[in-house]
């Protein structure tokens, strides 16, 4: 992978002239025409396409999840939180949606109260170990809409997703032109852990604030990434990834004088104040400045271990041994294929010459969640926020004919509802 600076690997000016091997049909048909789309019809014209495909491929995928719930019946016979519930559609608030249905209701009360008795937990869970933006914005559109919590969170994921497959599909417009751009938002609705995009979890909003914030840096709008990942820093703790990503590229930025002083010294500075801020308030709220931490690991048994754990699992699953903690085999051997599809995707990646942003973003996040001590199985939804892996992919793919790309993705996008959505949910614990 290229580790120039992401402004000098963008060197075109927002704004400016795109390449005509980027061109997008909808501006050459414009200028055929002798006039200019209104701004935001040229919005519509740019994202529908990508948004669309991406919109299509998500409603067959949920379609199919329903119709296998449905087919067994076994979410009638599991807890409500647990997989369980009246409906299928209620899977899609079950697991951490139950949690952060309860504080877009009742917010947060953080405490560290011992549990014993028990050998992989010594506190018990607590809600202060979900981030606060996702549910600031259930209450929010519950507020507005007379929702309940569920149907809140469903409408702030759904819209979130779209907002981050928009996002994609700007930069991967950037890198390979508007066809890989569209593949590359139709990629991520299929990837496996894509099952939480229109479910009561916060994943969606992460990306949509993730992909956003790397575009913002490669076209050079410093102060609105850094408050993207300000922002990313309220909702979920992997945002480390993003704030490190955005202040190298920062740093790189103001070392080399590309952008002046104030604007990527000003990003730099304030990227980290949204994840430090939470984490130092569960800390004085519990009276424990380690709190979080602590919660973490002795109520939901993460915490880094260096991928020890990672590659353990990895020979038991391999081995056929399933007397790991938390295993569960669908989900298991999803991540293990996954896993095996990596070193490929890493190398379309680097073959696209991502900027320094991305290529930070994703090391990152792929390290995040392979050192920790985690349920393996869910990997897959763990890897969903390294976005830049579908680029590289959808670039690599931009060259194939319609016709045959439809035919290779039509069977993803059918069985995605299995093994992005029943597995992960029905099967595994996301």
């Amino acid at each position: 992978m290229s580790t120039a600076s992401s402004t000098e690997s963008s060197s075109t000016e927002p704004g400016a002239p795109v390449a005509p091997e980027t061109e997008r049909p909808a501006e050459r048909s414009e200028e055929r025409a002798g006039r200019r789309p209104g701004r935001f019809g040229a919005l519509v014209e740019r994202f529908a396409p990508a948004l669309g495909a991406y919109a299509v491929v998500k409603a067959i995928g949920l379609t199919v999840f329903m119709l296998l719930l449905s087919h067994t019946g076994d979410y009638l016979k599991k807890n409500p939180g647990r997989g369980g519930g009246a409906q299928p559609w209620d899977v899609l608030g079950t697991w951490d949606g139950v949690w952060y249905q309860r504080i877009a209701e009742n917010g947060y009360d953080p405490q560290l109260l011992p549990m014993h008795g028990w050998p992989l937990a010594s506190y018990y869970e607590n809600s202060a170990a979900f981030f606060p933006l996702y549910p600031w914005l259930m209450r929010l559109v519950g507020a507005v809409t007379g929702l309940g919590p569920y149907g809140s969170g469903i409408a702030v994921s759904v819209i979130a997703s779209l907002v981050a497959a928009a996002g994609i599909f700007a930069i991967a417009e950037r890198l390979g032109g508007f066809r890989a751009g569209v593949i590359a938002a139709v990629i991520w609705g299929l990837f496996p852990g894509s099952g939480v995009e229109w479910a009561v979890y916060s994943d969606s909003l992460f990306v949509a604030l993730s992909a956003w914030a790397c575009y913002c840096v490669m076209t050079r709008h410093w102060l609105t990434a850094g408050v993207l990942a300000l922002v990313a820093g309220l909702n979920r703790p992997t945002a480390a990834a993003l704030i490190a990503a955005v202040s190298i590229a920062a740093l790189v930025a103001l070392v080399r004088r590309t952008d002046g002083v104030a604007r990527p010294l000003t990003a730099m500075l304030i990227t980290p104040w949204g994840l430090i801020g939470y984490v130092v308030w569960v800390g004085y709220r519990m009276g424990d400045w380690g709190g979080y931490f602590k919660l973490q690991r002795g109520a939901w048994n993460r915490y880094f271990d260096g991928g020890a754990s990672t590659v353990r699992t990895i020979m038991d699953v391999i081995t056929g041994h399933w007397n790991f903690w938390q295993s569960n085999p669908a989900p298991d051997l999803i991540a293990i294929a996954l896993l095996m599809a990596l070193p490929g995707l890493l190398v379309l990646l680097w073959r696209t010459r991502p900027p320094l942003v991305l290529v930070v973003y994703t090391v990152l996040t792929i390290a995040t969640a392979l050192s920790s001590n985690q349920i393996f199985g869910n990997i897959s939804r763990y890897l969903l926020p390294a976005f830049p892996l579908f680029i590289g992919l959808a670039v690599a793919l931009r060259r194939v004919r319609t016709s045959s790309l439809v035919g290779l993705l039509a069977m993803p996008v059918v069985a995605a509802g299995w093994y992005a959505g029943y597995a992960l949910f029905e099967l595994g614990i996301p």
